[in-house]
């Protein structure tokens, strides 16, 4: 027994003695702390509005504990960062800072950043930043710089517009809930404006929706997420973000020219309405990167020219009906985030909703699968008036001269392995980063027609005496 107690003794001796090792702190100057980030950026925030929480680690590879007797924000609470170090919120009741805060050799503890900047009364972003400072007890202070721009912005919650109402783009525009033009009301958007429309936000209109952007000074309608979901994907390319536009029954003479719309979950949508007045005219829009369908037209009369719609979860256009014109559209369905995406134009008639006329004339529909466009009614006697000129169409090749007429049919065995994205410059679904200007190579260059004429192109660029078919004209060059 006395040898086994011998042994015990030994072994506890042997722990004790480790633990003391491990628990050393050095105050050699030499030992210093190391970080996952020497500087933690927030990008561009709103002012007054919190956001989402960084973090960052802070390693002890010095090869002895090193215990840092304070940790602050230079600045205290004056900037607006809060900051938690392990476990320590630096919050009034602490005073600011977490003292006496030991980190072991090889081991390592979490900081947490967050920023509700102030107000600074300006209209362009300004830098708001302070320097998280850790004093280690041998006298050496090391810092983590934390920054970000803050923007000031125009913030509406629930917000009706019961008389003609004027938004302009001197600042940033943060909507919470629904913006609502009431009827007999007309909401005009001025060029360079940016509306950022939080979860669940988007615009109801019962009156008339006026969007006039410019060319270089477009109207911008997004979701207020300025952070990043990954470090090469920010949340401005993600899909579902607000609830996009709807007008009602009652809402008609809805212009949107120069407006780009995107991240939403359905773009447009247009309630039933009396097919012989005009219910919206889209001239150089965008609608993109949307969760449900891209353009929803319930018969009604719209008019869309020099359009984009593309990468929807449903489709791209939806047509019930009614009567739709699109000239000079590109149509295209690269959604990156399901496989189950659905066709980029999909059009039909039922008894109470007959087509009285889908014309689609100077454009490209395109996507991934190999047949994009879907055409249906309910039965042979009702009206059912559609048209494709001077197209490009994924979709299998058929003969209808009074339905099809100059079209060009994708060639898929030729495209299987592109999928349709060889008119484009640009379609990376790895990366969400797309550019539907054509590509030198796409067979849509000089193949548009005459004599459905539309003078400028999507960037007001131009159109020449053999236009492109889609939104984009390319450059030519010089002969």
């Amino acid at each position: 027994m006395d040898k086994v107690k011998l042994c015990l003794l030994a072994l506890l001796l042997c722990v004790m003695t480790g633990c003391q090792d491990d628990d050393s702190f050095s105050t050699n100057v030499s030992n210093i702390l190391s970080f996952s980030a020497d500087t933690v950026k927030l990008d561009t925030v709103f002012s007054a509005v919190p956001t989402t929480t960084r973090t960052f680690w802070v390693h002890n590879e010095s090869g002895d504990g090193i215990r840092c007797t304070n940790i602050r924000l230079e600045r205290g609470n004056q900037s607006g960062f809060r900051v938690n170090v392990d476990g320590v919120y630096l919050g009034s009741e602490s005073g600011y800072q977490a003292s006496e805060v030991e980190i072991r050799k090889g081991d390592s503890i979490r900081v947490f950043v967050e920023l509700t900047s102030p107000v600074n009364g300006r209209n362009k972003p300004w830098l708001v930043e302070d320097n998280l400072l850790f004093l280690l007890e041998s006298g050496v202070t090391q810092k983590v710089n934390l920054n970000a721009y803050s923007w000031d912005a125009i913030k509406y919650r629930n917000l009706h517009i019961t008389n003609d109402t004027t938004l302009t783009g001197d600042r940033p525009i943060i909507v919470y809930g629904k913006l609502t033009v009431e009827e007999h009301a007309t909401l005009t958007l001025a060029a360079g404006t940016t509306l950022y429309f939080h979860d669940g936000g988007g615009i109801d209109v019962y009156g008339r929706l006026c969007s006039q952007g410019e060319a270089g000074k477009e109207v911008i309608l997004r979701g207020d997420r300025l952070d990043w979901m990954f470090d090469y994907l920010p949340y401005d390319l993600m899909s579902g973000l607000w609830d996009g536009i709807h007008f009602y029954e009652t809402s008609y003479d809805n212009v949107m020219e120069f407006t780009d719309l995107h991240s939403s979950f359905n773009g447009i949508v247009c309630d039933s309405a009396d097919v012989e007045k005009q219910k919206l005219t889209l001239k150089n829009m965008t609608v993109h990167n949307c969760q449900g369908k891209g353009l929803s037209t319930v018969n009604c009369k719209v008019t869309a020219e020099n359009c984009q719609f593309t990468n929807t979860l449903y489709e791209c256009v939806d047509i019930l009906g009614g009567d739709v014109t699109m000239n000079h559209c590109t149509l295209a369905q690269f959604y990156p985030f399901d496989s189950n995406r659905r066709p980029a134009l999909n059009y039909y008639s039922t008894a109470t909703m007959p087509l009285l006329r889908m014309d689609c004339i100077n454009s490209i529909v395109t996507g991934y699968p190999e047949d994009v466009v879907m055409g249906a009614t309910e039965n042979e006697n009702i009206p059912f008036n559609y048209r494709f000129i001077s197209s490009i169409l994924r979709t299998p090749a058929v003969e209808d001269a009074e339905h099809i007429i100059d079209v060009i049919f994708e060639n898929v065995e030729d495209t299987a392995s592109v999928q349709g994205d060889k008119h484009f410059k640009l379609v990376d679904i790895n990366t969400q980063h797309y550019d539907f200007h054509l590509d030198s190579l796409s067979p849509a260059i000089n193949k548009g027609s005459k004599d459905y004429p539309v003078s400028n192109d999507r960037d007001g660029k131009a159109r020449d005496d053999q236009p492109d078919m889609g939104c984009f004209e390319e450059s030519k060059p010089e002969t």
